[in-house]
């Protein structure tokens, strides 16, 4: 968080993506205020949804044990692989477009 080579906005996520990562982002509203000084809500809501989905995918593999690829296949990987922001931004914009208004209740008998 020291870094100068970081902006004000970078380390925000960074700060951001560790307190999601430790699950402790619901219980510090600091963290969040420092966040939302820098991130507008729908990209807030963006940056948790990527923070998760890491997450989940880190979690899924440490716990099966599953290996990683050996290194010559993820320096093939590493050559073609282009991520292109435009076109995640199109696709997390769809998602948000298409989220329901409504949610059936999961708890209908309580």
């Amino acid at each position: 968080m020291d870094s100068p080579h970081l902006s004000d906005r970078e380390k925000a996520a960074v700060l951001w993506a560790e307190h999601v990562t430790k699950n402790t982002a619901r219980d510090r509203r600091d963290i969040y205020d420092i966040v939302a000084k820098q991130f507008k809500s729908d990209e807030i809501v963006e940056l948790t949804f990527i923070c998760g989905m890491f997450n989940m995918f880190n979690r899924f593999m440490d716990s099966l044990k599953i290996p990683l690829e050996i290194q010559g296949e993820v320096d093939k990987i590493q050559r073609s692989l282009h991520l292109d922001p435009d076109k995640v931004k199109t696709y997390l914009e769809g998602v948000l477009d298409n989220w329901p208004s409504d949610f059936p209740d999961v708890n209908p008998d309580e």
